[in-house]
């Protein structure tokens, strides 16, 4: 599979496993219905329904599409990565008992690392 080419941005994000400054992605306040996808590889990651406002300046996620969302242990041993279960493009982190939504979990997602795809263009 031939993946898309990344501005030197997305790079550093889904390749370096950088973090985007808080409040400034395209998709931190968005909630439109449609599809997130990754940005590099086009592996559908989370639908529209699973999106909430944290307030934590990134898109949250309550849960992924199943099987779309690699989990990885940081070594600093504080935080969990994820990332795309099929190119490994970083997304962001899961945090656990927060107590946001009835799942208790908290995807905290890189605007940069993923695309909007909306429902009326959803094939």
């Amino acid at each position: 599979m031939e993946y898309k080419k990344l501005t030197p941005e997305e790079e550093r994000v889904m390749l370096n496993k950088g973090t985007e400054l808080p409040f400034s992605g395209e998709y931190d306040d968005f909630f439109e219905e449609g599809t997130y996808v990754c940005k590099q590889c086009g592996t559908p990651l989370y639908i529209s329904s699973q999106k909430f406002n944290s307030g934590c300046g990134w898109p949250s996620f309550d849960q992924e599409i199943p099987g779309s969302v690699s989990r990885t242990a940081d070594p600093d041993g504080m935080r969990t990565e994820i990332s795309c279960t099929h190119c490994g493009a970083h997304l962001g982190h899961v945090f656990e008992g927060e107590e946001f939504t009835k799942t208790n979990t908290r995807h905290c997602v890189n605007s940069i690392s993923m695309q909007f795809i909306p429902k009326n263009t959803e094939g």
